[in-house]
């Protein structure tokens, strides 16, 4: 697609985040919007080749809307700057509809590429299981974080929210507690966008997501609570 021109309409939403310039532009958005959709479907098919679950998403539904959810937020702004899309088995994006981990990336208004996988602030049932699994397959657990292809990509996994003391009913001597305190089960990096290269930008995210299989292997093998699939 055209990088350039797509980070260019995101940069200058950022300090036009209104209803009548986007109106005004939208016919940019359209087309890029198609190059993106285009992104996403080769996407896919790359990944299909090493994970045969995301064989048949929908790449419309992997995409996620520009428009921002701004009924409970202070920031009225309503758009995002940045195109993203999280790709997940069976079109499903949160842990209670059984989707499970999901590849996602985004590009936003800066020339920044951003991709993570994993599972993002899961529900509380669900992320439970998942501490619970940590312990019940700690020796599992240390061998997907030793993954030569996860650690040289993403280092560990995403701390963000990350508990001060152990959840409750958990061992604080068990050795993976500090993870046990997650609130996410997610890597995630961030990188300069090549605009000049676009045709490598799905063999680089494609790269990035075999990376990291190793947690999404992983996390598939939690068992899903009653909870979690009500």
């Amino acid at each position: 697609m055209h990088l350039r021109d797509l980070t260019q309409f995101l940069s200058e939403l950022s300090e036009n985040n209104t209803r009548p310039w986007f109106i005004m532009n939208k016919p940019r958005y359209d087309i890029l919007r198609e190059e993106f959709l285009a992104v996403v479907t080769e996407l896919i098919r790359e990944l299909s080749k090493f994970d045969r679950l995301v064989a048949g998403v929908d790449p419309k539904k992997a995409m996620f809307r520009i428009n921002r959810d701004i009924r409970f937020s202070n920031d009225k702004t309503p758009y995002k700057t940045r195109f993203s899309a999280g790709i997940t088995p069976n079109n499903k994006r949160r842990p209670s509809e059984g989707g499970g981990s999901t590849y996602y990336f985004q590009i936003d208004g800066k020339g920044t590429l951003g991709i993570g996988a994993g599972e993002y602030l899961p529900p509380t049932a669900r992320l439970k299981a998942i501490r619970e699994h940590v312990v019940n397959d700690a020796t599992g657990f240390a061998k997907m974080l030793k993954n030569k292809h996860l650690r040289a990509t993403y280092g560990d996994l995403l701390d963000e929210d990350k508990l001060q003391r152990p959840p409750k009913g958990f061992d604080p001597g068990h050795p993976h507690i500090e993870h046990i305190k997650l609130k996410s089960f997610f890597v995630w990096t961030e990188l300069p966008l090549k605009a000049n290269d676009p045709d490598a930008l799905v063999p680089r995210l494609a790269r990035g997501f075999e990376d990291a299989f190793a947690l999404v292997t992983w996390l598939r093998g939690v068992p899903h609570t009653h909870e979690d699939i009500e």
